[in-house]
């Protein structure tokens, strides 16, 4: 039998030895890793793990939990492959630590069975269920909760799993349990009440129909519990809400009123993290486009609640944050991780907003300025007459006691700037005013807060330009933001680096004139800032040179700016971190200065070859290339080579040719990270722009790689790859022409699927892959041209979506050949070609213009007995008038 298997006393004692050795803070930890390693070769390992957890009473509770956490990680791998006697054994041994007298043995008992489920299910363990059943119904405070623990833990990770029809059982295993959840509601235990609530919680997405039957009881459970004494409690009824809103909200249509209410009491709760879990539910009502009418007569009793909770808590981190001095060095945990976005060709279907404060830290402060800043979108000016009363009054403040109150009134005016804009429009110019005073208050936080509020007003600022005031209450703000990025106050300079990012994509060329000006205080930050905030200065130059693009390629400008960048490109090795914002810089300074770089542009151009060179070999041999392989090293050096192609245009030309960049680059586009691919495939188009030439020898792998990534099977979770290579190919192809025939017919049978499924699919990739057959028709028009009947609805569909551009005019170019080669291909389609052709807004190109007409008069002259007109009188008006210019 299973459950006879005994433990040898040796090993007994030698394991436990072991764990006892783990826990001691003093042990070679790597050793007794190995050690435990050569331990769980031994068959019956895990079995004495299950031992030692279950029964070894005279041990520590650590010891026990120790032998439990290593067990739990070790049957992720092996408990299939585990001999089923042991299987058994193990399991065994588990259910009755449910009931321990300690809360931790429970716990981690908990949480291995719920790892088995997630292995193996239920279905195979039918003394689980049972068991748990039994334990709920049994009173023992204990049981009830062991039980409870493995069964949330459960359905958090594998809830799917108990709504299930399961052989052997009458009923699915949630149905035996939900009432005993919801009848827990009452206990008087909170441990009890809290884990049945998060189990519930769990099955509110899936809603099994034993819950959707249960609804009534399971609201009036919440309403129950609404004023529990128990913190955690309160905190589960409001996420409660929360999601109900989010997902089903029509459950709370009668209790609305009643809800509302009780979330704005609990929204001034005592307890931090309760208010906090409140305030998130004004938020999940505007995204869930409730009725607004249901909130409007709450907002004067909702505006204050949310202002008053946007003032800093004494304990809040940020406080201590400010006032450290400018000059100190940060720390390793100071640096925030970064992430940067891989380079993608197309209109982007992400919607980038990074208004964020500066500290990425959810509090109740920042979840009640982003409450106010959607009731704000949602109501407008209507918030205006609870809200401005307020605000003037904590504005109106002198004394340094209320300087938080003042902050608070900043911060709510931001939060407003876009929701609200009509109603303060016609005092923007004295809030202006205001807000540049404040930004060189006392206070640090009052000075971040005000250039932060000023930057939410950026674009209406700068469409004020066109007249004197306007310009001169612009320039102020200007030097302003200047002023406060020399602030000796880190905080501060990463407040009004960030706002004056934002002011510089608004303004773009409105910044040439101050060009001097802006350049020598971002360059005086360099040599005052510390590590974290010179990454935001690197953004806010690479987001100048995006602004004023060619302006800034004035030796003037260059004397300025590129000394001290080239002095930190040197200083930095090539596995510094800190490396990729300056990549990034220099990506968008080549873009900005075109040929202009060239000066520069060689130690750049080897430098990226170096760090990819030595990163690919990183990968497989870490020792030799004596650095940790990190591939985002990789990405930002493939994106500023494309930046490099992009500025350099075809005088890149000689760079390439004495390097080894595209066996490097083949590499790339064969990595398995997904994010190297999409860089890749974009750098393999853009050199195919500027020096096809040098992609010649290689051109048959690049192209197949590039294929690769159109497996529709896949395209899901790559999308971006897929768009990127899909891109790549159709640049490839008007420089190669025929070379590419090879692989034309192979890449339409794989972007045909995605113009199929276009609603289903990003935006840009549904558009490149409408181009890239376009380009491949022009070049070889008579291998697509027999095929185009089978897709020609969809393509013309996807084309009439493209905005006016010479990508456009390529696919057009393709139609027209497609046409000539094969005219009956398209008579099936010829209502949408129409749509695709009349969806142009002007046809700049003479001779395609020249080639739209003669295929509409092709067709007219042979569509005869009235068909053409026929086919004429179901296109919509608007639509015939737009093609009366290509003489039909």
């Amino acid at each position: 039998m299973a459950t006879t298997w005994q433990p040898l006393e040796e090993g007994f004692k030698e394991i436990c030895g072991l764990l006892e050795l783990q826990m001691s803070p003093t042990s070679d930890k790597s050793q007794i890793w190995q050690q435990l390693q050569h331990y769980s070769l031994i068959p019956d390992f895990n079995n004495y793990l299950a031992f030692i957890f279950a029964r070894a009473e005279g041990k520590s509770v650590d010891i026990r939990q120790a032998a439990g956490l290593l067990l739990k990680n070790n049957l992720r791998t092996v408990f299939k492959n585990m001999p089923q006697g042991n299987q058994q054994y193990i399991k065994s041994e588990l259910l009755p630590c449910l009931g321990s007298t300690d809360r931790h043995i429970r716990s981690t008992a908990g949480t291995i069975i719920s790892v088995l489920v997630q292995i193996g299910g239920v279905a195979g363990w039918p003394e689980l269920l049972h068991t748990l059943v039994k334990y709920l119904d049994s009173n023992d405070v204990n049981l009830m909760e062991g039980a409870m623990d493995a069964l949330s833990k459960i359905c958090e990770d594998v809830p799917q799993v108990l709504d299930s029809d399961i052989s052997g059982l009458s009923e699915r295993p949630i149905n035996v349990f939900l009432p005993r959840f919801l009848q827990l509601f009452h206990s008087p235990h909170a441990s009890l009440k809290k884990l049945s609530m998060g189990s519930v919680y769990q099955f509110v997405m899936l809603m099994p129909t034993v819950l959707y039957l249960n609804m009534d009881k399971y609201l009036q459970g919440l309403f129950l519990l609404a004023n529990d004494s128990s913190v955690e409690v309160r905190k589960l009824v409001c996420a409660a809400f929360v999601q109900l809103v989010e997902v089903h909200p029509a459950f709370l249509q009668t209790h609305m009123r009643n809800v509302i209410e009780y979330i704005l009491k609990v929204n001034e709760d005592t307890d931090d993290e309760v208010a906090l879990e409140a305030c998130e539910f004004w938020s999940a009502y505007a995204d869930a486009q409730l009725p607004p009418e249901n909130l409007r007569e709450f907002l004067p009793r909702l505006i204050p609640v949310l202002l008053s909770n946007m003032v800093y808590a004494d304990d809040d981190e940020s406080l201590i944050e400010a006032e450290e001095d400018g000059s100190l060095p940060d720390r390793d945990q100071d640096l925030k991780p970064r992430f940067h976005s891989s380079r993608f060709h197309g209109s982007e279907d992400a919607d980038d907003d990074d208004d964020d404060d500066t500290v990425n830290v959810w509090n109740l402060r920042k979840c009640s300025a982003a409450a106010l800043d959607v009731l704000s979108n949602v109501f407008g000016d209507e918030i205006l007459t609870s809200l401005l009363p307020l605000v003037q009054t904590k504005l109106s403040t002198t004394d340094d006691e209320s300087w938080k109150e003042r902050e608070a009134a900043v911060l709510a005016i931001g939060a407003i700037a876009e929701g609200c804009i009509n109603g303060l429009y016609p005092h923007l110019s004295d809030i202006i005013r205001f807000l540049i005073v404040l930004i060189d208050d006392k206070f640090p936080l009052i000075r971040s807060i005000s250039c932060w509020t000023l930057s939410r007003f950026s674009k209406y600022v700068v469409q004020g330009t066109d007249h004197q005031e306007g310009c001169e209450q612009f320039n102020k703000i200007l030097m302003g933001l200047l002023r406060r990025i020399l602030d000796d106050n880190k905080r501060v300079q990463e407040a009004a680096c960030s706002a004056f990012a934002t002011l510089e994509e608004e303004a773009a060329e409105a910044l040439v004139p101050c060009l001097e000006t802006i350049l020598q205080h971002l360059v005086c930050a360099f040599g005052k800032y510390q590590r974290r905030n010179l990454r935001i200065v690197y953004d806010a130059i690479g987001t100048l040179a995006d602004a004023v693009g060619g302006e800034l390629n004035q030796p003037r400008y260059l004397e300025i700016l590129m000394p001290p960048l080239i002095a930190k490109w040197q200083q930095l090795s090539n596995s510094d971190k800190d490396l990729f914002p300056l990549l990034e810089c220099f990506t968008s300074i080549a873009q900005a200065l075109g040929a202009g770089f060239s000066q520069f542009a060689p130690p750049v151009f080897q430098r990226c070859i170096n760090i990819i060179q030595s990163q690919q070999l990183a990968k497989v041999d870490p020792a030799s290339a004596g650095i940790q392989y990190d591939r985002e090293f990789i990405v930002c050096s493939l994106d500023l080579l494309s930046g490099l192609a992009e500025g350099l245009g075809s005088s890149i030309e000689s760079l390439i040719s004495q390097s080894n960049l595209t066996d490097l680059l083949l590499q790339c586009c064969l990595d398995d990270a997904p994010d190297i691919r999409q860089s890749a495939f974009a750098l393999l188009g853009d050199l195919a722009r500027v020096c096809p030439v040098h992609l010649r020898r290689q051109l048959s792998e690049f192209l197949d790689a590039a294929m690769k990534q159109l497996d529709t099977g896949k395209l899901k979770e790559t999308v971006s790859v897929a768009n990127n290579a899909c891109w790549a190919i159709g640049e490839i192809a008007i420089k190669v022409h025929k070379e590419i025939s090879p692989i034309v017919l192979a890449v339409v049978s794989c972007l045909v699927p995605i113009l199929q499924h276009a609603e289903e699919l990003n935006k840009s990739l549904v558009e490149n892959s409408a181009i890239t057959i376009g380009r491949l028709a022009w070049v070889c028009p008579e291998l697509v041209s027999p095929h185009m009947e089978h897709f020609m609805q969809a393509w013309c569909i996807a084309l009439s979506m493209i905005r006016d551009d010479i990508e456009k005019e390529e696919a057009f170019r393709g139609l027209c050949a497609m046409v000539r080669a094969n005219p009956s291909g398209a008579l099936n389609a010829l209502g949408f070609m129409c749509k695709a052709i009349g969806s142009w807004h002007e046809i700049r190109s003479s001779d395609l213009h020249n080639e739209v007409c003669q295929v509409l008069q092709g067709y007219k002259q042979m569509l005869d007995n009235g068909a053409w007109e026929q086919c004429m009188s179901a296109l919509e008006a608007p639509l015939k008038n737009k093609l009366q210019k290509y003489l039909v």
